[in-house]
C-alpha cells in the first residue's frame, strides 16, 4: 500500500514537472510569435513608408514633365497644340488620380496591400510609358 502511495506521488511530481515545462516553452513560444509580429509590423510600416515616398516622387516628377511638355506645347504652333491638348489633359487626370489612390490607401492587411502595391505600380508605369512615348516623339 505505501508502494503505490508513493508510485502515485512520484508518478504525479513527475507530471507535474513535465507539464509545468511545456508550460514554459508555450509562453515562450508566444512571446517569441508576438516578437515576430511586431517585427514583421515595423517592416511593413518601413515599406509602405519607403514605397509612398517614391510615388509621390515620381507623381511629382510625372507634374512636373506634364507642366513643362504644356508649356512647351504653348509655344508651338496652333496644329501641334490641338494634337497634344487631350493626350496630356487625360496624362494630367490619370496622374491625379495616382496621387488620389495614393493618398486614399487603408491598411487592409498584407495581401490587400500587395495587391494594391502591384495594382498601383502597373498603373504609375503605364503613365509613365504613355508619357514617353508622348514626349520622346515631341522632344
Amino acid at each position: 500500500m505505501k508502494n503505490k502511495i508513493f508510485t502515485f506521488t512520484v508518478i504525479g511530481c513527475m507530471a507535474g514537472i513535465f507539464l509545468a515545462g511545456c508550460e514554459k516553452k508555450a509562453e515562450q513560444k508566444v512571446a517569441e510569435a508576438n516578437q515576430e509580429l511586431k517585427e514583421a509590423k515595423a517592416d511593413y510600416v518601413a515599406e509602405w513608408q519607403k514605397f509612398k515616398t517614391e510615388s509621390e516622387a515620381q507623381i511629382k516628377a510625372n507634374e512636373d514633365r506634364i507642366d513643362a511638355f504644356k508649356a512647351k506645347m504653348d509655344k508651338a504652333g496652333h496644329k501641334a497644340k490641338a494634337n497634344y491638348k487631350k493626350a496630356v489633359a487625360e496624362l494630367k487626370e490619370k496622374n491625379h488620380a495616382l496621387k488620389e489612390k495614393l493618398e486614399d490607401y487603408k491598411d487592409e492587411g498584407e495581401s490587400k496591400w500587395q495587391e494594391f502595391k502591384a495594382n498601383f505600380n502597373h498603373d504609375m508605369d503605364a503613365v509613365g510609358k504613355t508619357m514617353k512615348d508622348l514626349f520622346t516623339d515631341n522632344d
